[in-house]
């Protein structure tokens, strides 16, 4: 077996190693014959920049007892301080302005172009190990499972227009440029339509025949037709609810991640929300005492995705575009009644201006409805504490990752339907949001991760279940809001389902 970093492969996959196609005698007899053969084998490896050296190592016995049989010279990069892995984010509500972030090997700060040779220079952070968590038991991100980070650099792009194209790059003389680039402002919140697509639970896939502690099997085909959307020009934004990279403690995957959702989050707006596998970690603070983050507490994903939040470790917040409110909390901080997350999401919702932006969103990781079973897949303590937030605001949709299906429920409250859709003759189902009842909740975890069975005996409150990997386009204007269910079904063709709209 080889390996690399944290990507192997058996030889085996070679199907000229198991017929010992390339053969090489290594021991002869006096006369001359041939007593000891061996047999190579060729294999691929996807690699990307992560600024450290790569070493080749040949092992027998697994990785549970593995013995090292020959490991090659460490080969580096050529420009380890090359910037790399550009994503975008909103700082505010207005369109004026965004955020750019980037991984470089160089601690010096650097700069990005922009625009009508506008530039900003960039801030510059990191985090080391010494950030990471561990107890009783050893934990990836700290104790087996580090890679340094190099630095991480961020400027905030100004004097922008919402939806507006501007070209930029990023780095430096010294050590280099980005290729150049160009991304879409979102529209200004207030403003009439917006275009944007969210999902949850992506992760990453090996680009070769490498097994690794993750593999998300559904990541590079939703990948795929999530750049086939940003490409065409159509939409503005992309909100990814939770569980974004699985690195869990294993650092040198979020290089990976990055890479895989640059031709996306290079080009619009990339909000995130924090998922179990970005924070849970035991005495760190989570609310639920599970090793999931492998160590990380938190801190590779705000580093790497710096969102509008009040502060450190409360990565809770909201932002408007255009007809829409987006109230984005973490379920996996204290939401329980009194404190100071609770105190926010009451408070944000309550201030809402619905003249201005008449749809409320609702987005966090764990759901609060789902047919799927699972250990921690619904809390009913947070059901109890905030549901009720949910509707003495009228929040019109709740959307959740976690659970890797897409499922979505009646306008629904303390179990019990209390609007049922009408459903035209091309199947979407509506709701007239001029009657009020009752949020709608989806679950939409299903952009990568292996995908969730659905239970045989569903409530009745569950309308409609699909176990496909896919994503969730919306299209909202100040007199409707629309969303489908939408999936990759060729190299080149995405299709909607599971179509919703209220009016």
């Amino acid at each position: 077996m080889l390996v690399i970093k944290l990507q192997a492969q058996y030889v085996g996959s070679d199907p000229d190693y198991i017929k010992c196609t390339k053969k090489e005698c290594k021991k002869y007899e006096d006369n001359g014959k041939c007593v000891v053969n061996t047999c190579s084998a060729s294999l691929r490896f996807h690699v990307i920049n992560i600024r450290t050296d790569i070493e080749f190592v040949f092992f027998a016995g697994g990785f549970d007892t593995p013995c090292i049989l020959t490991r090659a010279n460490p080969v580096n990069f050529a420009n380890p301080k090359q910037p790399l892995y550009g994503h975008l984010s909103s700082i505010d509500s207005t369109g004026t302005s965004m955020r750019l972030t980037w991984v470089s090997g160089d601690k010096e700060p650097q700069q990005v172009q922009y625009g009508d040779r506008k530039r900003q220079t960039s801030e510059v952070t990191t985090f080391t190990q010494d950030d990471m968590c561990s107890s009783v038991l050893p934990s990836p991100a700290k104790d087996f499972g580090w890679h340094d980070p190099g630095f991480i650099h961020s400027a905030v792009m100004t004097g922008l227009q919402p939806s507006s194209i501007f070209s930029y790059r990023y780095g430096s003389d010294s050590v280099g440029w980005s290729d150049e680039f160009q991304f879409r402002t979102p529209p200004a919140g207030g403003s009439d339509e917006l275009n944007f697509l969210v999902y949850g639970d992506m992760g990453k896939a090996p680009l070769d025949a490498s097994v690794e502690h993750y593999i998300e099997p559904g990541s590079l085909s939703v990948i795929g037709a999530l750049t086939d959307e940003v490409d065409s020009g159509n939409f503005d934004s992309i909100f990814h609810i939770g569980d974004l990279s699985y690195a869990t403690g294993f650092l040198v995957e979020w290089d990976f991640f990055l890479q895989l959702i640059n031709p996306v989050a290079s080009q619009v707006s990339y909000m995130t929300a924090i998922g179990n596998h970005e924070r849970d970690y035991v005495d760190s603070g989570s609310v639920y005492i599970t090793p999931d983050s492998g160590g990380e507490c938190g801190v590779p994903y705000e580093t790497y995705f710096p969102m509008p939040t009040s502060g450190k470790d409360k990565p809770w917040y909201s932002i408007e575009q255009a007809s829409v409110h987006f109230t984005i909390i973490s379920t996996e901080h204290d939401w329980s009644e009194n404190s100071e997350q609770y105190e926010w999401m009451k408070k944000d919702m309550a201030s809402v201006d619905r003249s201005k932006t008449p749809w409320l969103i609702f987005m966090g990781h764990r759901p609060m409805y789902t047919s799927s079973d699972g250990l921690f897949n619904v809390d009913k303590n947070f059901v109890e504490a905030v549901e009720p937030l949910l509707l003495d605001n009228k929040v019109d949709l709740a959307l959740f990752g976690h659970v890797h299906n897409y499922e979505r429920t009646c306008a629904i409250y303390q179990g019990e339907c209390k609007a049922m859709p009408t459903t035209d003759e091309n199947g979407i189902n509506t709701y007239d949001n001029n009657n009020y009842s009752a949020p709608v909740h989806a679950v939409i975890g299903m952009a990568g991760f292996t995908l969730d069975k659905f239970k045989t005996d569903v409530d009745n409150w569950s309308l409609s279940r699909v176990s496909k990997f896919g994503y969730v386009r919306g299209h909202a204007t100040k007199e409707e809001i629309y969303f489908e269910f939408g999936m990759r079904v060729s190299s080149k063709t995405n299709q909607g389902i599971a179509q919703l709209k209220f009016a």
